[in-house]
């Protein structure tokens, strides 16, 4: 028998360090040796050194960790020492699918390893390994703590279980490693936050240390993911093998012109070209960014390939349906899955050639994640497409590639001091055991997170749940008793039982629950508020099935299998993720880098660069470049973190529009348009309506919405910004949903009460309680609030308003931006445009989850807003008043008095004029009847005035400011465009009186100020309602000015699109299938497609060519409209002039439905026809001889048969000769 080497401490340099079995088993099943990770982590983790492992995946991290501990039980087991029932593994795994993934992988080598040690004569130790997740049965919880196994694999939350309770302590503490995969997807959140702490539990009860093991994809910081795995304690070994290696990366466009929002062509166009990529792949796995996208589009693209080969899959799905699609996925049934960020992590789902990604993922490492799951081998190549679908996510895009080449990656980092986790871990620790204060603080200071927390913090934590919150119906949340004068905390009766019962850092969402009858199927979970909304009887999708209501109940929809039934799609609720701040700053750069080429007239350099740095194509990189430049054109600067751009136009109703283009993520334009909205409620007292995304802020002014332009970026100050959003947030569904979640995590908020699930409504209902009983202020009816609210001192109040402020928005980040425009470090430029500029299309159309009010969609003011489709050719006029418009508008508000009283109202609204020689004869007139005098300004000047209206202009002079300012308003309607100096001309008032006028009409929204006139050499000035007109007849002058196309124009290039004009035909099966696309939909004699149709439009048309792609299926005819006759009617003679379409067969299903909806083809019951349909359904494609055999029919029967069920849309055939 071969000897082994004893200590299993030993460190490892290479395979041969290991046990001849494991060895030997890895030289076989690997035999190109090991990879980078495993040669570098193992010599750490075998001398049970603290160690993290950054790789890309496929990489081999996962077996470099479990590989030693396997080792390491081998030696153990060699040495004589016990391993039976005792636990030394605990792998945690942030999923719990990825959880059950590698239990289930860890077996196989185990039992091979097994078996290569009994081949060279060793005894194997029983090693085994169990599952702990929510989904884990109460018998296998129970075996597990009865008996514990070598390998424990569980979830975050199923670890702090496991530590919170009696059995599962006593299982844990002779654990030696603890392996956290996947670090970094808990690391950003409160997830992360609670494991940590659950380590330290788990450390606090062990014999001896446990070594921690974590591996993670590529991060930078490394160090704080280090950081998380250790706490205080010096930094674990860190094995970075870097995340660059060769990826097959590009971004692929539909058919068109991209828009500020996708059109259903474009989209279908998108879908056409996923299934061409998945017919050429064995499996392709397409990442999607919400749920009901994953739903539609798997939908629609099982539509194109088939329902059985595509499925969805997200988190919304119940285990064991996800699990399914997992296991076909795995045996190779399915071609494509739909997935969301619930298949991003490293879930076995068997080989993926490609990864397509719909829209941006809006962070770089998430795409990395992504794409890594192609090709998931050592020497695999990852392989990804992106599909854009708007404009500005073609930019992101672009410069999601470029910071790919470039090595750049997001930064991590962790939440400052969840105090209310840290609620909970007390609870649940001190439920667990007695710990003296002092001890119990140092233990909980060592996770990363809390570090830094100081003693009174802690003290405020041990007060909270000592003595708990007192409502109107008792107190809520006292989970421990709390010696202070001996300093020892020791649980409650019941604290153990919250804990276990309501534990967690994952939020409580609320959705309903799908079940399927009779037999009460889980299907998975809907929004509350979708189920709310929806009726019996409904049909919707949901796991890529079809599902009818039957009724809805307390938090459960009741369904029943709708088979093929068209559905809808339901929707789910949530914040939409920001884009990073790393992504921001590679878009920024390249907005600057291309706006340089645009500013030295190098279109083309741009388009150069892109193709060069980003990999982009040239298609891509001339509709980008071209985006640009038509902004630039409009707005005068192109946005980047370095000029921030704000532009304002008036929408169709009269109404603004204020638009901030600052390409710096949504957390910060979120936190800078609430704000701003914020300052304009206090400024204004109105509630502006606005919205925020990742490039822009958009806020709808009202008619007394007046200012300087210039002035906006210097509303908010960065000294008081904290205050502001605080103030701003209160009343925010997010600061809502955040008070709720973190009640939950406290404790205070039970998710399970009694045995039972707490409902959403009474957890809310609780939240509201709460709040009423910590923040009176905030519950309190805000019509009766008088000035700022303020905000409490309690640690749950706190943690709501910094949670806010720091995880759904950035105020950080915002302070930053505001100091950089006060110090000059950012350039603001402002703009009045007379139509919305390219760059401002995608905020005025955003989506819901943009909003910054609970405004409805529908009642929006951008709906108002009129968007040019497509680019402007011509970017000379646009964004400027047309000269034209002005005039015309100041010819309109002219006054022209006909009479003497004309000219009397004229003067009793202007108050004062200077005299007008044109209208001297009507002065006369009433000068003469004692209705006008003639009056001297202060500075001796005559002017006219009504005899009713002396006593008011001696006011004006003696410096009434209210009477001055009516004066100003009065010139300034009938003035149009006009300055200071020629209102002080025609009221005889200072240049200064004049100033002061205009300042408070524009503090009530009627005058504006600005440029213009293109030979403007001062401010000018101009009355709202007068400005609206003037942009409105701009566009409309500008409308006019495009040419509409002649009958005669249109009839040219319909022959040339349809390739009938001379020279313009087309050659080749190719354009037979170009011309058929272009003609599908249409019915034609049948007669008459070849000689008519297809050979006008094919040079040297060739018949065969048409059944060559008929008999290949990329053709198929058809007849598309229903036949009006009846069913039983009888079957006609043969006839070529029965009407048929040619179309492409991948269309065949939408042009079905397009030209028949829901009325099916009528179906003889009887007779040869009836005959055939049954023959071919049950026997599939039949030549012509093998229908009369089976039937007995004569061929001419067969003949007429076949012909009627053409014309009655029931049959066809694979070719066309036929």
């Amino acid at each position: 028998m071969a000897t082994v080497l004893s200590n299993p401490q030993l460190a490892l340099t290479s395979v041969d360090g290991f046990h001849p079995a494991v060895a030997t088993w890895f030289g076989r099943r690997f035999p190109d040796g090991p990879t980078l990770p495993q040669r570098d982590g193992w010599p750490h983790i075998a001398a049970g050194e603290d160690t993290l492992i950054a790789a890309p995946t496929g990489s081999g991290k996962t077996l470099a960790a479990f590989l030693v501990c396997i080792n390491r039980l081998y030696v153990t087991h060699e040495a004589g020492e016990p391993i039976d029932g005792l636990a030394r593994v605990v792998y945690v795994s942030p999923l719990k699918a990825l959880a059950v993934d590698i239990a289930e992988n860890l077996e196989r080598p185990l039992a091979e390893i097994a078996e290569v040690a009994a081949e060279l004569g060793f005894d194997a130790p029983d090693i085994r390994i169990a599952v702990r997740t929510g989904d884990t049965t109460s018998s296998e919880r129970a075996r597990m703590v009865r008996t514990p196994p070598s390998f424990v694999i569980t979830t975050p939350e199923s670890l702090y279980l496991l530590v919170t309770s009696d059995s599962g302590r006593r299982a844990l503490r002779t654990v030696e490693t603890v392996i956290v995969d996947e670090i970094h997807a808990v690391a950003r959140d409160k997830r992360g936050s609670h494991l940590a702490l659950t380590l330290e539990r788990l450390e606090a009860l062990c014999d001896t240390r446990p070594s921690r093991v974590a591996l993670s994809a590529t991060q930078r910081p490394i160090e704080t993911i280090a950081r998380l795995l250790v706490g205080e304690r010096p930094l674990p070994a860190i094995v970075d093998a870097g995340h660059q290696r060769d990826l097959d990366l590009g971004i692929e466009l539909p058919e068109g012109e991209l828009e500020a929002v996708t059109s259903a062509e474009q989209m279908a166009d998108v879908v056409d070209r996923i299934a061409a990529h998945v017919r050429e792949h064995r499996t392709t796995l397409v990442f999607v960014n919400t749920r009901r996208l994953a739903e539609r589009f798997a939908h629609q693209l099982g539509e194109k390939l088939g329902d059985d080969v595509v499925s969805a899959h997200h988190g919304s799905l119940s285990k064991e349906r996800r699990h399914r699609v997992e296991t076909r996925q795995r045996a190779g049934d399915l071609k494509a899955l739909v997935a969301t960020a619930s298949l991003e992590l490293g879930i076995d789902i068997g080989p993926v050639e490609l990864v397509c990604q719909i829209g941006s993922p809006r962070s770089i490492a998430t795409f990395l994640q992504r794409v890594g799951r192609s090709n998931h081998s050592r020497a695999g190549v990852p392989k990804g497409r992106l599909y854009p679908l708007t404009r500005d996510e073609l930019i992101e895009c672009a410069a999601l590639l470029g910071a790919v080449r470039a090595g750049r990656l997001d930064a991590i980092e962790l939440p400052r001091l969840p105090l209310d986790v840290l609620v909970q871990q007390v609870v649940a620790e001190v439920g667990a055991q007695e710990w003296r204060t002092d001890d119990l603080y140092l233990m909980l200071r060592r996770a990363a997170p809390y570090t830094d927390l100081t003693r009174e913090q802690f003290d405020e934590v041990i007060e909270l749940v000592a003595h708990g919150v007192d409502t109107g119906r008792g107190p809520r949340g006292r989970y421990v008793h709390h010696d202070a004068v001996n300093g020892e905390v020791r649980g409650r009766r019941g604290a153990r039982l919250a804990a276990l019962t309501s534990g967690g850092a994952i939020p409580e969402v609320g959705d309903y629950r799908v079940v399927a009858e009779p037999d009460d199927t889980f299907i998975g979970t809907v929004n509350e508020d979708w189920a709310v909304e929806s009726m019996t009887g409904d049909i919707f999708l949901l796991g890529t099935h079809s599902w009818q209501i039957r009724r809805i109940e307390a938090g459960v929809v009741r369904v029943r299998d709708a088979g093929n039934a068209p559905p809808t799609v339901p929707f789910w609720m949530g914040e939409a993720p920001a884009r990073t701040t790393e992504l921001s700053e590679e878009v920024s750069a390249l907005r600057a880098r291309v706006d340089a080429f645009l500013a030295a007239g190098a279109p083309d350099g741009a388009r150069d660069w892109l193709v060069e740095t980003t990999g982009v194509g040239p298609e891509a990189a001339t509709m980008l470049v071209d985006y640009l430049a038509v902004g630039r054109a409009v707005l005068g600067a192109t946005p980047t973190l370095q000029m921030l751009v704000i532009e304002r136009f008036f929408d169709e109703t009269g109404g603004m529009q204020l638009v901030i283009h600052s390409p710096y993520g949504g957390r910060i334009n979120r936190a800078f348009g609430l704000a701003l909205r914020k300052k304009f409620c206090r400024t204004f007292n109105f509630e502006l309506q606005a919205a925020a995304s990742d490039n822009a802020i958009v806020l709808s002014l009202g008619p007394h919405h007046s200012f300087p332009l210039d002035e906006v970026a210097h509303y908010v100050k960065s000294q008081a910004i904290d205050e502001t959003l605080e103030q701003a947030v209160l009343d925010a569904p997010m600061f809502q949903s955040r008070w709720r979640w973190n009640l939950n995590r406290a404790l205070l908020v039970l998710r399970f009460r009694g045995g039972r699930r707490n409902p959403p409504p009474i957890q809310r209902m609780e939240a509201d309680d709460l709040m009423a009983a910590l923040f009176p202020q905030a519950a309190a009816c805000q019509d009766n609030q008088v000035g700022p609210i303020e905000i409490p001192d309690h640690l749950i109040v706190r943690q709501t308003v910094d949670d806010t402020l720091r995880e759904a928005l950035d105020v950080d980040g915002l302070r930053a931006l505001l100091e950089g425009i006060e110090t000059g470090e950012v350039a603001v430029h402002t703009v009045d445009t007379t139509e919305p500029s390219v760059l401002a299309h995608e905020i005025l159309t955003a989506r819901p989850y943009a909003f910054l009010d609970d405004e409805e969609f529908q009642n929006r003011r951008t709906n108002a807003v009129h968007l040019r489709r497509g680019l402007a050719v011509d970017l000379t006029s646009i964004g400027q008043l047309d000269p034209e418009a002005i005039a015309q508008v100041h010819e309109e508000v002219t006054p022209w008095p006909d009479s003497a009283d004309d000219l009397h109202d004229l003067l009793c609204s202007l108050v004062v004029m200077p005299p007008r020689p044109d209208w001297r004869e009507l002065w006369d007139e009433l000068a003469a009847r004692g209705r006008t005098q003639s009056i001297r300004s202060r500075e001796g000047g005559k002017l006219w005035c009504a005899t009713e209206m002396v006593d008011v202009a001696r006011r004006v002079f003696d410096g009434d400011d209210a009477i001055v300012t009516a004066v100003v308003r009065g010139h300034l309607e009938l003035a149009g465009v006009t300055t200071v100096n020629e209102l002080a001309s025609s009221t005889g008032l200072t240049a200064g009186r004049i100033a002061t006028g205009l300042a408070a009409l524009e503090h009530e929204g009627v005058a504006l100020q600005g440029s213009y006139t293109t030979d403007a050499t001062s401010v000018e000035w101009v009355a709202r309602r007068l400005l609206a007109r003037m942009h409105a007849y701009s566009r409309r002058v500008r409308r006019e000015g495009v040419e509409r196309a002649t009958a005669r124009d249109f009839m040219r290039f319909l022959l040339r699109w349809h390739h009938v004009a001379p020279g313009t035909e087309l050659v080749g099966d190719e354009g037979l299938a170009t011309v058929i696309n272009r003609l599908q939909g249409w019915e034609a004699a049948a007669a008459a497609w070849e000689p008519e149709l297809l050979s006008r439009r094919l040079r040297r048309y060739d018949a065969a060519a048409l059944d060559r792609l008929c008999h290949e299926g990329e053709i198929a005819w058809l007849r598309l409209s229903p036949s009006s006759r009846d069913a039983d009617a009888p079957a006609g003679a043969p006839n070529k002039a029965t009407p048929v379409s040619l179309v492409l067969r991948d269309d065949l299903q939408w042009l079905l439905e397009a030209a028949r909806g829901d009325t099916e083809p009528a179906e003889p019951a009887v007779g040869a026809t009836a005959e055939v349909v049954e023959v071919l359904r049950a026997r599939g494609a039949c030549f012509a001889a093998e229908l009369g055999e089976v039937t007995g029919r004569l061929p001419q029967d067969i003949e007429r048969a076949l012909w009627d069920g053409v014309s009655r849309c029931l049959l066809t055939c694979d070719g066309f000769g036929a």
